[in-house]
């Protein structure tokens, strides 16, 4: 069958959005100069935190551990220098989810910054153990690079109950943030890392069956994928499918509905519908892990938004602070920004300065103007119930509020608070313009820590 004449996929409710994807849609990935300073966070994923392994003083390589757990524990990946260059302090500073948290400052050497490196030795992932496979993530730092900084390994190595049952491996290239071109930009560039990260991971769990789910917006890239799928010799296990471009399509559940038909129950993950989901930048960094013996050490972003006057995909250590970056590579229009938002206008984070470190999961940052940005009073809720029909996940959104409003934190949860994957469906649709998303996270915060 003809690419044209697939049958595009999708999940019920969502959003139509506009997309203000054209001004990066089909860039090139530029790579930006080595900055004079990166600001490494120690802790850039989701589970037990780090410690700093270097001190003041300290020459770095790139590529080198500079932090990791104290007891290597399930849930934590070690952080690695991204330049090469003196460790000049190690002191708390702002980073894009808002808080502080321990950095590694690292001023980087002019004359060896790219090339003074530490890498890991190569690995053949066909021929060593699923066990050293999955070391190998680990010790390379690998992160769900979508958003969420989930530690890559764990993802591949389920409980043996579920590992039973997980028949599909998806590689998540639906990207249904608007502004967001990054995704499109890698599977352009590595095709054949995205696959080479999907023969590891299905070696590693022994899945039979893998999708690179893609929305219909970048159907151009079927055949330059289906290449590299025939090359690897796996066209018999791995599919090109396509989704409507619709959001939020790029999420784990909506994804998992759109191409196999299942649902992830309330309260469970992928895995329960026999799923694992991982983005194909993090494929594409697997591939670079074992091949190239390359750490997660820099990171594919969209900078754009009106107030970026130099709108592109670049390619930047991690702990780049964007405005390090020379002018001449990426300008910002100071005047005209209102708004500094890392990820995307639905689920990105409004943050309140732009000296914050690109981090593992920093997928873009958009950088707004007046007219890109609704800075409307809060209303009364009306009880339209335009949250509760375009909620992907099915919950009652002005439930949850009413509930949260009068700190019923149980009465929240029954209407689904902890199934909110925080999209922003919600808050883009209400008329009244509540925040809805940042009341809902607010009270998973409450609910977490009234648990601990």
């Amino acid at each position: 069958m003809e690419s044209t004449e697939r049958k595009i996929r999708t999940f019920k409710r969502g959003l139509r959005l506009p997309m203000h994807k054209t001004v990066t849609e089909g860039k090139a990935v530029e790579t930006a100069p080595a900055p004079k300073q990166v600001v490494i966070p120690v802790n850039q994923h989701f589970g037990a935190p780090n410690q700093a392994l270097v001190k003041v003083g300290d020459y770095v390589k790139r590529g080198q551990k500079i932090a990791d757990a104290a007891k290597t524990g399930t849930m934590t990946v070690p952080v690695h220098a991204s330049v090469a260059g003196v460790v000049k302090k190690i002191e708390m500073h702002l980073q894009s989810n808002n808080t502080l948290g321990l950095c590694v400052f690292i001023e980087a050497d002019p004359e060896k910054a790219d090339s003074d490196t530490d890498f890991m030795l190569s690995l053949d992932p066909q021929t060593i153990s699923k066990e050293d496979c999955l070391t190998r993530i680990r010790e390379a730092g690998i992160v769900g690079m979508g958003g969420a900084g989930f530690p890559s390994y764990v993802k591949l190595s389920p409980p043996v109950e579920k590992l039973g049952k997980i028949d599909t491996i998806i590689a998540d290239g639906a990207e249904c943030e608007p502004y967001l071109t990054t995704d499109e930009a890698v599977m352009t560039e590595k095709p054949h890392r995205l696959v080479q990260g999907i023969a590891i991971s299905m070696r590693i769990t022994g899945v039979k069956r893998a999708i690179i789910g893609i929305e219909d917006n970048k159907k151009r890239l079927i055949p330059m994928l289906e290449r590299e799928i025939r090359l690897a010799g796996l066209e018999d296990a791995v599919t090109v499918e396509l989704c409507r471009t619709y959001y939020p399509q790029g999420g784990e559940k909506m994804l998992i509905t759109a191409l196999t038909g299942r649902e992830v129950p309330s309260g469970g993950l992928p895995m329960d519908a026999g799923c694992i989901v991982q983005n194909v930048g993090s494929l594409v960094a697997i591939a670079e892990a074992f091949y190239l013996g390359k750490p997660l050490i820099d990171r594919d972003l969209t900078v754009s938004g009106d107030a970026c006057c130099t709108p592109k995909n670049i390619r930047a250590p991690i702990g780049t602070i964007l405005t390090d970056l020379p002018e001449i590579f990426m300008k910002i229009d100071h005047h005209s920004l209102r708004k500094v938002l890392f990820g995307g206008p639905m689920m990105g984070v409004s943050t309140a300065t732009l000296d914050i470190p690109i981090q593992k999961n920093t997928s873009g940052i958009v950088l707004m103007t007046d007219a890109e940005t609704v800075f409307d009073v809060e209303g009364p809720c009306i009880h339209c119930s335009r949250c509760i029909r375009n909620c992907p996940c099915r919950l009652s959104p002005a439930l949850m509020n009413i509930a949260l409003e009068s700190g019923d934190l149980d009465d929240a949860v029954r209407a689904g608070l902890m199934d909110c994957i925080e999209c922003g469906s919600c808050t883009y649709v209400c008329p009244s313009r509540i925040k809805l998303v940042q009341r809902f996270r607010v009270g998973k915060q409450r609910l977490r820590q009234r648990l601990k």
